[in-house]
């Protein structure tokens, strides 16, 4: 966009694309006007940009390979995951030079991912995407500056307030044969043990798939954590356990030793995904996700422990997160207790 005004020799314009900035003054308003349009049409097309003729798709593999490999496992596979679909469904927005890409082109990225999936989706795939522009301006070299900035993203989203029932979990535990007595034997069976495991500690999928008999000291209700989502923020996580989930892990132990390995489960995240699913969708239990059992269980330790107890279990840095995202205990249930 121009900026024309008023000087005491004439009309100045100024122009600012692509991070390149050009000004100048003419006699009249509607020669800086032509002079404006004309400037503006050069720097979109390159002719005043010294940045590499290098296209989207290029952009996110160097950026796949710079950052996002380095993520954690179940990270790096979500966001390929949504890369890999972006590249797919906008071939013209992938083959697009990376710093001629303007904001119109990312508002019909937008509005049709709009008529697709919800606001709270395309602004989570907006986070993600937006990152590859900051790293190719400050580091590589290949635009001057975000089109992102120029165009509206979805508000933010109210938080989930959707919690599991007790009837629920019998229901997809019963249909996964699963005895909380007897170890898994099946993908199936460690998928139900993964949920009541969740149920009880208030650890993501990722972390509880790695549990195993080098990290979980249950004899000291402790699992040590590495590597994690937050790992940047806090460094290593020392998870506390409930007793619930020491007499569950307690089994699964055994059954490691039993069979020679370390890790408690052998499915991977994927898999539990998937199959997760499928309990879900066949006992008829509506909208559930599997991460919505960590805010279940967050809930319910709420009303055992204080607030920085609770962060301290849940790994949480944020605590107003914690508190408007994963403390979902309801209005009713709030009242019947004062």
């Amino acid at each position: 966009m121009a900026y024309l005004r008023k000087v005491k020799n004439g009309w100045r314009a100024e122009v600012e694309r692509a991070g390149i900035r050009k000004t100048a003054t003419r006699a009249t308003k509607a020669e800086a006007q032509a002079w404006a349009v004309a400037e503006e049409a050069a720097i979109l097309a390159g002719a005043r940009g010294d940045y590499p003729q290098r296209t989207l798709a290029e952009a996110v593999e160097r950026y796949r390979k710079e950052v996002t490999d380095k993520k954690p496992a179940s990270t790096a596979r979500a966001d390929n995951l949504r890369f890999d679909a972006w590249l797919r469904d906008f071939p013209e927005l992938a083959n697009k030079v990376f710093h001629q890409i303007t904001g119109d082109d990312l508002a019909k990225w937008r509005d049709a991912r709009l008529q697709q999936v919800t606001g709270a989706s395309v602004l989570r795939q907006a986070q993600q995407f937006r990152p590859i522009w900051t790293l190719a301006i400050k580091q590589w070299k290949w635009a001057g500056s975000s089109p992102w900035k120029e165009i509206t993203l979805p508000a933010p989203s109210y938080a989930r307030r959707r919690v599991s029932r007790w009837m629920e979990i019998r229901r997809i535990l019963r249909s996964a044969g699963v005895s909380l007595r007897v170890a898994p034997t099946t993908a199936m069976q460690e998928t139900g043990w993964a949920l009541m495991i969740s149920l009880h500690t208030a650890m993501r999928s990722g972390e509880i798939l790695k549990l195993s008999r080098s990290t979980a000291d249950l004899r000291r209700k402790v699992y040590e954590l590495p590597h994690h989502k937050t790992e940047a923020t806090v460094g290593a996580r020392r998870v506390p356990l409930t007793s619930r989930a020491v007499r569950l892990l307690r089994v699964l132990e055994a059954q490691a030793a039993q069979e020679g390995r370390d890790r408690y489960f052998t499915i991977t995240d994927a898999s539990r995904d998937a199959l997760y699913r499928k309990l879900r969708d066949r006992t008829m239990v509506e909208g559930l996700r599997f991460h919505d059992l960590r805010a279940t269980s967050l809930t319910l330790l709420s009303k055992r422990v204080d607030v920085m107890t609770l962060a301290r279990i849940s790994g949480h840095v944020n605590i107003n997160e914690l508190f408007n995202t994963y403390y979902r205990e309801s209005a009713e249930d709030i009242a019947a207790r004062i």
